[in-house]
């Protein structure tokens, strides 16, 4: 095999033909390399970046830093201005000069020689867990509560001394689960081992120098850390403990789905500081609450908390079966709030974390997207994934530390924000599908009445502090997440050239959509030359990817496979790159419904060619809104309107959208327009009240006229932003559509398999404009939206929920203008 140049330089890996698959002829560009394309304009770039070509210098963009409205001291700590300037570092090339010694045996002998220098012992972890949980006084009155007669809980003098010491035998086989035993010497010696594994399946792992010295200083704070990764595989957990060992930082304890409680396995994990936790938390066995659990993982947090010791917590909860950042699940996260809020230590720093992949080494989850149920980990299958990982490569991963930030700061913020809590979907969507619907004004009081209530004593505070906390660290891990090579080719393939294109086009727009990512202030998970990494793409994506040779110019012709598992890959890599382009895919599709509508309704007083930007920015708000289940535009303290009105303001700056030189034309707005304006809370954000007082901030919303470039280049760019959300779109549609055969009421589980299955035909059958709309999570997300606006009322029996339509969405019309608000947004 040729040998494959690897540097630990801003520019990482050089990828040359190392295999038949990359052996095909190239179609260089000798000038490529982050530089001037001499190629025929494509797509991305005679559409927005000429604008923007004196800003793309080779300087890569530093991603990650925290938010300087909620957390603006922090983030002023731990940056400097040679931090971005320190680049890249490729963790797993290991050679002689990473240890102390020097000569033919150090080379021989680096990968041992190092783990050897790690700065790793017993000292550095919690001591005595175990006996210090059981004898805090809040498990204690658990214990015997658990104990006491169901009549009288907590009383000691009916509480039988048997039970008592029956129920501390629970609690600490509990605790047996949940506690890790670190060891530093398994530490050191799995480091050796991930060197020797992960230098065989993946090509490097990088990571920003810049970011591992802004978490080495947060370490000398001596406060505890939370590391908060995104969840997209299993090799997630070993992963940051790899990275921080190789760099001198101590090893989080891992919080671990007890799903991976498996024998001789879990043994490792907790040797490693994973330990094990229940799914659902405060779910007992008999589906009762279990409140001895709860105290016991409470101390148990907040005891490390007290140790300094630093967590891993996956805010997901589970891994990403689609690609994108799934919604948080912020139990343990309360956990470590409420420690804070207890005085257990002075401060917590937040450090969120994206990571991303070539391509996991699950490869893909299509079985489950596909409706099977997930298959239960076993020891069987852990050691079969390894033996199948030792035989492929899955190419490059990248991690990337945001910039840490103080939760005291964070919840001290909050508490001095007059903001109203968010509108319900309910609230913020049904005016604009039913505008005729009486008694949809939104309750004032309730709004006005949370400012005033904003203490860390206040329950409905302490909820909106922690869901907010948890969409601010998502947000943040997400957009920290660079974008790698197979998202870039999988994009292109299923929403540029679905029907096939040339190679040397491919590779055109691929080095065209890379500067346009990198332009928008993302980084990128790769370099080199485009010919190279994109044939790297392809042969990671395997069966995914036809190639054919074809006789003109004997070029080679690269078509996406037409099979649903393959469209369903494709669809899980190319939502890697979707929150690069998602707020202006939102106002690619909303121009589409705000077009439809005036040539459905008719225009009086305006041309038909001008658009509102204020009735744009509506439009684009509510199909947020719709959407919000599948991705965040914003942060929490951001407005949405105002996002909006921005990404339409970038859009004009391209010269995609040009403002009308006579739009003093007055467009009445329509009943829906009116009372969808209603709903919106006023449109600022990311200012001070400072600020406010003396800007012209009002001014800038004014509201303009706008008329669409016609220029071909933007119009096809246009039409890929709506691709991007086509399936979405037409998942949410054919629900609705399902939706008019509604015969309720029907448990929740079995109306999403029906559905499911619905949508699994109508691909099957080639109804389906895109395949990918089928999948599993698309429908629970549908489902879930609909419960949400009300199409659906539920209510729980046992362990299910039982779905009816509202009476709200009973008369078919309703349901029809549900169907018709959707379809708006759609480009068949």
């Amino acid at each position: 095999m040729d040998e494959t140049a690897l540097s630990l330089g801003t520019i990482d890996v050089s990828y040359l033909s190392t295999s038949a698959e990359c052996s095909i002829s190239r179609c260089k560009h000798a000038s490529e390399e982050w530089g001037e394309c001499n190629s025929r304009p494509t797509l991305f770039r005679s559409a927005t970046l000429k604008w923007k070509e004196t800003l793309l210098s080779r300087k890569r963009p530093f991603v990650g830093r925290c938010c300087y409205v909620c957390t603006p001291q922090s983030r002023d700590n731990f940056f400097n201005a040679s931090i971005p300037s320190l680049g890249l570092r490729n963790v797993i090339y290991i050679n002689e000069t990473h240890t102390r010694y020097r000569g033919w045996l150090a080379r021989r002998l680096c990968y041992v020689l190092f783990v050897q220098e790690r700065d790793v012992h017993k000292g550095m972890f919690a001591k005595n867990l175990t006996e210090n949980v059981l004898n805090n006084s809040r498990v204690q009155k658990a214990i015997v509560d658990e104990a006491s007669e169901p009549s009288a809980p907590g009383s000691f003098a009916q509480t039988d001394p048997k039970a008592i010491n029956k129920v501390k035998k629970k609690a600490r086989k509990i605790l047996q689960e949940m506690v890790a035993n670190v060891s530093p010497a398994l530490i050191r010696l799995t480091g050796w081992v991930l060197l020797k594994l992960f230098n065989s399946f993946f090509w490097n792992i990088q990571i920003h120098r810049g970011q591992i010295e802004m978490v080495k200083a947060a370490t000398e704070m001596n406060l505890p850390l939370i590391f908060l990764p995104v969840h997209k595989s299993h090799i997630d957990y070993l992963l940051l403990t790899f990275i921080l060992f190789c760099h001198n930082i101590k090893a989080p304890y891992i919080a671990a789905g007890n799903n991976l409680n498996i024998p001789i396995f879990s043994t490792l994990i907790r040797k490693l500081g994973g330990f094990f936790i229940r799914r659902k938390l405060d779910q007992s066995p008999d589906g009762r609450k279990d409140f001895l659990y709860r105290a016991l993982l409470y101390v148990h947090i907040e005891e490390l908390l007290r140790q300094q010791q630093f967590l891993e917590i996956f805010l997901e909860g589970t891994r990403s079966r689609s690609g994108k950042t799934s919604g948080a699940r912020a139990g343990l996260l309360s956990v470590v709030v409420d420690a804070l809020f207890s005085n257990a230590t002075p401060d917590v720093l937040i450090i969120p974390v994206g990571i991303s992949y070539d391509r996991i080494i699950e490869g893909h989850y299509n079985s489950e997207q596909l409706g099977k149920p997930k298959k239960n980990e076993s020891l069987w299958s852990i050691a079969r994934g390894v033996f199948r990982m030792l035989r492929k490569n899955y190419g490059c991963v990248r991690v990337d530390f945001a910039q840490p930030f103080s939760l005291k700061e964070y919840v001290n913020s909050q508490s001095q924000k007059p903001v109203p809590a968010p509108l319900s979907l309910e609230q913020a969507l049904l005016p604009a599908i039913l505008p005729s619907r009486p008694n949809d004004t939104v309750d004032e009081g309730t709004e006005a009445s949370l400012p005033n209530s904003r203490d860390i004593t206040s329950e409905p505070f302490r909820r909106e502090l922690i869901s907010n906390l948890a969409e601010h660290i998502l947000f943040t891990a997400n957009k920290s997440c660079a974008v790698m090579s197979t998202h870039i080719v999988a994009c292109l393939l299923l929403y540029r050239h679905r029907q096939g294109t040339d190679l040397s086009r491919l590779v055109e727009d691929f080095f065209s959509m890379k500067e346009e990512v990198l332009a928008r202030d993302f980084d990128l998970g790769f370099s080199g030359n485009s010919d190279d990494v994109v044939m790297h793409a392809i042969h990671l994506l395997g069966n995914c990817v036809n190639i054919t040779n074809t006789s003109r110019n004997n070029e080679f012709f690269i078509t996406p496979s037409t099979t649903i598992p393959a469209v369903f890959e494709l669809n899980f890599y190319s939502n890697g790159v979707l929150h690069v382009f998602i707020k202006e895919a939102i106002i690619a599709c909303s121009l589409r419904a705000v077009q439809s509508r005036r040539y459905r309704n008719g225009t009086s007083g305006a041309s038909p060619s001008l658009i509102s930007q204020e009735h744009l920015v509506r439009k684009a708000a509510s199909l947020c809104y719709l959407l919000s289940n599948e991705f965040t535009v914003s942060l929490p303290c951001q407005v949405i309107y105002q996002v909006c009105h921005e990404s339409v303001e970038r859009l004009i700056q391209y010269g995609i959208l040009l403002v009308a030189e006579d739009d003093q034309e007055d467009v009445s707005p329509s009943l829906t327009e009116q009372q969808w304006d209603k709903k919106l809370p006023e449109p600022l954000s990311w200012r001070s009240d400072e600020e406010d007082e003396d800007s012209d901030f009002g001014e800038e919303q004014r509201d303009c006229y706008l008329k669409v470039s016609q220029s071909q280049e933007h119009q096809q760019y246009i039409t890929f932003l709506q691709r991007l959300l086509g399936p979405l779109l037409e998942a949410y549609s054919s629900a609705v559509i399902f939706v008019h055969n509604f015969s309720g009421p029907v448990s929740e589980s079995e109306y999403v398999q029906k559905l499911h299955r619905h949508l699994i035909n109508r691909t099957e059958k080639n109804v389906s404009v895109y395949a990918e709309s089928a999948t599993y999570s698309h429908v629970k997300n549908a489902v879930k939206v609909f419960k949400e606006i009300g199409v659906f009322s539920q209510t729980k029996q046992r362990r299910d929920t039982i779905l009816e339509l509202s009476t709200t969405f009973l008369p078919q019309r309703n349901r029809q203008k549900l169907l018709e608000f959707i379809m708006s947004f759609m480009v068949l």
